[in-house]
Parts: C-alpha cells; structure tokens; sequence
C-alpha cells in the first residue's frame, strides 16, 4: 500500500465559506476602523479592504471635481452602500436574498 501513496495527492485543507455579513462600520480618512457593527466572525482584512477601495473612490472623485457623496454597489447576492463622511466614510453592506416571483393570496 506505501507505493500507491505516492500517486495520491496531499490532503488539503478546505476552504471555509463565509456568511454574508450583515451591518456597517465607519472608517477615518486614514482608513482607521471607527466604529462597527459587523459580526466578529467576518475577517478584519475584509473589512480594510473595503473600506480602502471606497475611500479611494471618493478621493479620485473629488480629485476630478465631481460632486459624490455616496456610492451602491449591487452584486447579485451583496449590496454595499457608502456615504463620504468629511474624508471618511460609513459603509453598510447588507446581503441580497433570493427575488421571489410568487405571489401570495
């Protein structure tokens, strides 16, 4: 049986999914986490990560003199929402279910 290990691959681990989360947090102009009300399970580099190409958006808008103060994101199971807050921002992000065609009676 040692020689048919050999041709057997590597047990690798299994990747872990994550719950959407639910909630919002504040960030300074600096990206600094304020304040939040996400769950502690969801990764804090997620978070910075977030948060990072968010107030990347609203710089390079004021830098181009265009008037933003919010931006929504839709994906089609996550709905991220921001608003600028003097360099900062709150961002909220909020799960997406399932659109229901049925009617009820």
């Amino acid at each position: 049986m040692g020689f048919l290990s050999l041709f057997s691959k590597p047990a690798r681990p299994e990747p872990t999914l994550l719950r959407l989360p639910t909630g919002s947090f504040t960030v300074d102009r600096e990206g600094s986490l304020l304040v939040g009300t996400l769950p502690s399970s969801f990764p804090e580099e997620l978070v910075h990560a977030i948060a990072e190409v968010v107030l990347q958006t609203f710089r390079e808008a004021t830098d181009a003199q265009l008037l933003l103060s919010e931006i929504i994101i839709q994906y089609p199971s996550l709905r991220v929402s921001a608003r600028e807050l003097r360099g900062g921002a709150i961002i909220y992000l909020s799960p997406r279910g399932p659109v229901s065609t049925a009617t009820t009676k």
